[in-house]
């Protein structure tokens, strides 16, 4: 018996763990449910701007042998309704002023002032897009005792469409009514419509199946043509009818600039009011009962959430275009300044004779904390056994358990100590370093990481300016024969390496890479060395060094080759965690912001740049591609296409001036459009991450990478070397 039991308890530990399997993980979920809300929000506002499911095509003139002669011949108020075919005129000095394609924001208030300053009722045929965007007009007009009819949602030319899209447009319209004003209305007026005799064998099908849906058909007898925007007197003149005779009058309260409308209104009401005509509503003129019926329960709800959901999506877009409008400016305001100060920055050290001070010839200690890096680890050492410069070498092993020191150890190289402590991070081995170190000068590096024979020297030189507490290398891509590393060379030459040279220029250089930096003894000593108070422990120590007062800089041919992360898991742990440190380590220093002298000008000018570049721009970014995807679908295409690859020229520009720079190769620019497509949304969805860990007060912690071993200095790894002495190599407990 205990064996079923047993199957059991399996299969659903089975079905339990291809459960947690199939889960979709929340760095992913939340960003996508983000950007799914967006587009949604998008394509309702797109539905009510009619730039989605829009048929703007108008049928040209047809016969009219199907029609019934006493339809072309007779009133404006056509009655299809139980398969009639009749119509009715208005009585004599009646007149139905009637206004088409409203509510307007603008026009529609001034024309119902005018008619409430005269004493006036009208019809307003609103389209749907409009009554919910603008629900409060609609109350208005019932308010003051107008009738509104239907105009169609989005104003096509129903002769086009199915009786499945017409019933659509119908209700559709009214719902807008319902969540705007609590009504229903029986009435109804086709988008381009004229005079009854101008119904044909297109249009009257159309109005029969509309008349068996329960609703009137009211065009006009008399069109006072505003549209085209004749002059006051002109829409007067047409708009008055003949004879004393009654009439139904087109004009418009939207669609465009309506002064002359309004004008023309304010003067024939009282005009013909003075001749005994009255200005009613279609059923007053009539004596029939109100084309409104209240809508309650169920139906009055549904209109009412459909205008709260419009009214969000309004709002939502709006504050979308603003964040457009901002990260446009912010793109381009950065791309301006990479340019013009990275040029400064290359005229500046690039200048014959130019130098930092005296020649920095002093012994250099480098710091290796290595946890783990056993792939990595020899040819780091190696390619520092070459360097131009004199150095000793530290490799800190942070409680690695892969043979880390081992390695190091038993390449038996002279001036190469090695450190052992229990494993405590990356600042801590770093400070152990320090402690450690023999020279005045301290070189950092990752243990993933390769120098050219001449990098520490470069790195060193800025030194000969007393000022100077700390250098920034050039960090270069190591292994970017695949696309994603292709993808992170190009991110690195142009954002990271450009910028560098920007923030150098202005003073306020925010991270000096762990990859390859150089700092002052006497500088760390200050602001108390390696802090674990972020997960950026680079940048935490170069804003640091501002907020002490020193000069930090940026040597571009201190070059190191860096390993990057060759999986999207990899890169996104790396990033994540990078993005989510550099949030904390602006945090820590944001009094800076209200400190004086060089603290004060990098926080009020360092902060705001690595704020607005590094955290907002980033975060807004996608708002570009979320419009782009909604103009290409949606949108005029071809302007949106033009407009990505205009955006796409500019990044083009920057990425080849700053491979230029850098003397890199423009062959992997191939693949920067397929960055911008892909690439770029991974780092949105780590930095919305970031934020949403930041909020919530989560902690985030160190991750490390796999490492593969394979980045090598130009020119190959650093011939071996062999010596007996072992005095330089011993552990230090």
């Amino acid at each position: 018996m205990a064996f079923p039991a047993r199957r059991r308890r399996a299969a659903a530990a089975a079905r339990d763990s291809a459960a947690r399997r199939r889960r979709v993980p929340m760095r992913l979920m939340l960003p996508s449910l983000v950007l799914v809300a967006m587009m949604a929000m998008l394509m309702v506002r797109g539905y009510v701007h009619s730039e989605i499911l829009a048929d703007h095509r108008v049928q040209p003139e047809a016969s009219a042998d199907k029609v019934p002669d006493e339809i072309l011949d007779g009133g404006p108020v056509i009655d299809s309704r139980g398969g009639r075919s009749t119509s009715r005129e208005v009585p004599d000095h009646r007149l139905v002023l009637t206004f088409d394609d409203g509510p307007d924001p603008v026009w529609t208030p001034k024309v119902l002032d005018v008619l409430k300053k005269h004493h006036a009722h009208a019809v307003f045929f609103v389209t749907g897009t409009m009554a919910s965007r603008y629900p409060d007009l609609v109350q208005r007009m019932v308010d003051e005792g107008h009738e509104v009819g239907l105009h169609t949602f989005n104003h096509p030319d129903l002769s086009f469409q199915s009786k499945k899209r017409i019933s659509w447009e119908l209700s559709q319209n009214q719902l807008a009514l319902a969540g705007a004003a609590g009504i229903r209305t029986s009435l109804f007026r086709p988008p381009y419509s004229s005079f009854a005799d101008a119904m044909d064998d297109k249009s009257w099908p159309v109005t029969e199946y509309i008349g068996s849906l329960g609703y009137l058909t009211v065009v006009n007898n008399t069109d006072s043509e505003d549209w085209k925007k004749p002059g006051v007197e002109e829409i007067i003149r047409r708009a008055t009818p003949k004879g004393g005779k009654g009439a139904i009058v087109l004009m418009h309260d939207s669609g465009g600039d309506r002064h002359q409308t309004v004008q023309a209104l304010d003067r024939f009401l009282p005009e013909l009011k003075s001749r005994g005509y009255e200005f009613e509503n279609l059923t007053e003129a009539l004596g029939a009962p109100s084309a409104h019926t209240p809508v309650t329960g169920l139906d009055l709800w549904k209109g009412k959430a459909w205008i709260f959901l419009v009214g969000a999506a309004e709002n939502i877009t709006g504050v979308l275009m603003v964040g457009l409008s901002v990260i446009g400016v912010l793109v381009i305001s950065r791309f301006v300044l990479m340019l013009l100060l990275s040029a400064l920055h290359a005229r500046k050290v690039r200048r014959p004779g130019f130098s930092w001070g005296p020649p920095v010839t002093e012994p250099v200690s480098v710091l290796v904390p290595a946890y783990n890096e056993a792939k990595c680890i020899e040819n780091t050492v190696r390619s520092l056994m070459a360097s131009e410069h004199p150095i000793e070498v530290l490799v800190i092993d942070d409680g690695s358990s892969d043979g880390t020191a081992l390695i190091v150890e038993a390449m038996g190289l002279p001036n190469v100590r090695v450190v052992r402590q229990h494993n405590a991070g990356k600042p801590a081995a770093l400070n152990r370093g320090i402690a450690n170190a023999r020279h005045d000068l301290i070189v950092m590096m990752d243990g993933d990481t390769v120098f050219e024979p001449s990098t520490v020297r470069e790195l060193v030189q800025p030194f000969g300016d007393p000022k100077v507490g700390a250098v920034a290398g050039n960090a270069k891509v190591g292994n970017r024969d695949s696309l994603i590393g292709a993808w992170q060379h190009i991110e690195y030459v142009m954002g990271f390496n450009l910028d560098r040279r920007m923030y150098d220029v202005l003073g306020c250089m925010p991270t000096i890479p762990g990859a390859v930096g150089a700092f002052r003894r006497s500088a760390l000593e200050r602001v108390g060395g390696m802090s674990d108070d972020t997960l950026a422990e680079d940048t935490d120590i170069t804003m640091a060094m501002h907020r002490d007062n020193w000069k930090v800089v940026y040597a571009e041919k201190a070059r190191a080759w860096t390993e990057a992360p060759e999986s999207v898991q990899q890169l996104w742990s790396q990033r994540y965690r990078w993005s989510y440190g550099t949030m904390q380590a602006i945090w820590k220093h944001r009094r800076a912001v209200f400190e004086r002298g060089p603290s004060g000008r990098f926080g009020r000018v360092g902060l705001p740049f690595v704020s607005l570049f590094m955290v907002l721009a980033p975060l807004l970014a996608p708002l570009i591609d979320v419009f782009l995807l909604y103009g290409v679908v949606f949108g005029p295409t071809q302007k949106t296409i033009v407009a990505w690859l205009g955006v796409l020229a500019v990044q083009a520009v920057c990425a080849a001036y700053a491979f230029r720079l850098d003397r890199e190769r423009m062959t992997h620019l191939i693949s920067l459009p397929l960055q911008q497509i892909l690439y770029r949304q991974l780092m949105y969805v780590v930095l919305l991450q970031s934020w949403i860990t930041a909020l919530t007060g989560g902690r985030l912690r160190w991750q490390k990478l796999r490492r593969t071993g394979a980045v090598e200095a130009p020119g190959g790894p650093a011939p071996r070397q062999h010596t007996g002495s072992t005095n330089d190599r011993r552990p230090v407990a």
